[in-house]
Formats: C-alpha cells, structure tokens, sequence
C-alpha cells in the first residue's frame, strides 16, 4: 500500500475521519514528507517515546527524532512532554492536521495551495464524512447574555463556564477563516484547554491567555456575530470555536452542505414576543447564521427547524423581542469525551480500526 494511502486510512479511523478523495492524497504529500509519513503510520493517537516509535518503525531513535520534531514543529502530529521526556502522538484530521498548520496564519504561496485543496476536500468528501451520523462531533452553546438564569441548569451548556474551569487556555487563529477566506470576522478567537493548549503555545501556533482574557474573546465573538461552537460531551471542552457560516467546517455542514447531523444545536430555539417586535429586521439581516428567521408583515417570524439556539438573534435584538425557551424534544448529550468518541465511531463503521490504532 502507498504510504499516504496508509496514513490517510489511519486518520479515517478516528471519528473524525478522513475519506479518500485526490484532494487528501495532495494534501497529505504537502504536509508530509516520504520519510516522516513512513514514521507517522508507526504512530498512535496515545502519545509514545521516540524509542518506542523508533522501535516499530525499525529506524534508529535519533532518526525517528528528527522526523518526530519536524513533524511538531508543522503541527502535524503533536508532542508532550512528561517527567522530563518528550513523547509524540499522531493528530486527527479535524481538529488538528488541517487547523494546526494554519494557526500561524496564511498568505503563503503553501497555505494558499493548502486552503484550495481543504475547500475542494470539505465539497467533496470531507464536510459529509465529518458529519454526524447520526451523532455530530461538536454542538452549539448558546451565546452566555442570551440565557436567562433560571435555565442556566447544566454547567457544560454555559460557556463561560468552560473558560472559568479550565487550568490552561490558548488563543489561536480560527483555521477555517484564515484558510478560506470568506468573511473578515476575527480570526484570533479559537480558544483550545488543556494538553493541545499547551503543545500549540509552546510550538508557536497560539499563545497562553488568562481567564479574563478568554471571557473577552467570548464578548468579542458575540459581538461579531460569531457562534460559540464546543465538543459535543457534558463531562469538559477541549475547545471553543467561535464559527462563522461561510468559512467554517462545523455550520457550513449545514449551511452548505445541508447536512442535518452536521453538529448538535443548542438545547434552546428563538421565539419572538411579537408585541414587542419593531420590525427592524436585525435578527434576519445581521444576526442569524442560519438564515432561520423571516419578516413576515413586518414582524419576525422564526423557522424552528432551522433555528440552532446560538442566541445571537437575543443578544442583537434592540427591544428584547428575541428570547430563547427550552425545545420541547432536548437533544442528548454523550456524558463524556470517551463516551463520544467510541459512539461516533461505531455509528461510522471506525470503531474496530480506531480501537487498533490506539493500541498501537
């Protein structure tokens, strides 16, 4: 077998996956060099020595290091360090292959051939593949301002929360604008926690923030219309993306692709107080990504089957006519990140493979 067929098939494995498509196969040759692809199929997504990887892909270990710290400093695969070692484990696709690499920013003659074959990849292979099915690997987290009090009852669906409890947080270019380039919202307001928050800050793809600073970003994003976008598992975020729908991955799955497992909404759905609303046309126009809500004799009117429970059209509405309330049928939630990972996986027909690789 080719070895960037090899690898591709080890990154389709995880739930993520990673279809095969002539775009991947460019991608992948772009990305990797020969020699570091013959390390990488010797890798797993649990994290090993260099010995270790040395020893299964028969190379010698300074051999296998050179090729591991190239592959790093990429963002490629990614490395942590632990009792004064450096260990090394394969990334997935999404998050990580394609978003790494672009968190440093763009405008490269490489980044600019990359992001034409990310785009070509996502049309025709990628943007459905990733999608749920039916489980979808991220969910929507309604904008904090929207959310009354009384419905603030579950901790991992209130996003200031994810920044309150976490030990360690990156900023980073958000990937998906800086590589397709569709929109000029803010592009430095992807917010990563825990060890890929620590490797991509020590490797130069994102700096360490502090609390204050992260709860600034979630103003900012809500500010620019983004929406907040987060692992689909009640148990901890390993990320915030604050998505747009013309140049990111998870709403695009939706608002191009129409695929109705693209991510998990929110757990809430706009209504509108129709005696307080001015007709202005805010909520349509300006705040809602998805294009759910309509002006129908001057008033709002909103399409609840399209309707993500973002919260912007709340927070963007001059008169308080907008406001979210609990949808009658509540999407479930994995308890945990495990949870999720092997569910998706199995409904994907991943879960032997997977399972393989990460015991390799």
């Amino acid at each position: 077998m080719d070895i960037y067929e090899e690898l591709r098939a080890i990154l389709d494995a995880y739930p993520s996956t990673a279809p095969k498509a002539n775009s991947i196969d460019q991608i992948l040759r772009m990305l990797f060099t020969p020699q570091e692809a013959a390390v990488a199929v010797n890798m797993s997504y649990r994290v090993k020595t260099p010995a270790a990887i040395a020893q299964k892909a028969e190379i010698s270990e300074r051999e296998a290091l050179k090729h591991l710290e190239a592959m790093a400093e990429k963002g490629i695969i990614i490395s942590r360090s632990k009792d004064g070692a450096m260990l090394y484990g394969l990334v997935p696709l999404i998050p990580g292959v394609f978003e790494f690499p672009f968190m440093k920013g763009g405008g490269t003659p490489m980044h600019k051939r990359l992001g034409k074959l990310w785009e070509e990849y996502h049309k025709e292979a990628l943007g459905a593949s990733f999608s749920g099915n039916p489980t979808p690997l991220m969910r929507v987290v309604a904008v904090e301002k929207s959310i009354t009090a009384q419905d603030r009852v579950h901790p991992y669906e209130e996003v200031k929360k994810f920044i309150e409890n976490a030990s360690y947080i990156a900023l980073a270019n958000c990937a998906c604008r800086v590589s397709v380039e569709g929109c000029s919202k803010p592009k430095e307001v992807c917010l990563i926690f825990g060890n890929a928050a620590e490797f991509l800050v020590e490797r130069g793809f994102a700096r360490k923030i502090s609390q204050e600073e992260g709860l600034k970003v979630l103003d900012l994003a809500e500010e620019a219309g983004l929406v907040h976008t987060s692992n689909n598992s009640a148990d901890r975020a390993n990320l915030i993306c604050n998505c747009c729908p013309c140049c990111c991955t998870v709403l695009r799955g939706r608002t191009q692709l129409k695929h109705p497992h693209a991510f998990e909404p929110s757990r809430f759905e706009a209504v509108v107080r129709t005696s307080e609303c001015t007709g202005c046309s805010v909520c349509t126009d300006v705040r809602c990504p998805m294009k759910a809500i309509a002006m129908v004799n001057d008033i709002a009117v909103v399409n609840t089957a399209e309707c993500i429970g973002c919260g912007l059209c709340v927070t963007g509405c001059p008169t308080g006519a907008m406001v979210l309330t609990e949808r009658a049928q509540v999407p479930s939630t994995p308890a945990t990140i495990v949870e999720m990972g092997l569910k998706i996986a199995q409904e994907k027909g991943r879960l032997e493979a997977f399972l393989n690789i990460m015991q390799n």
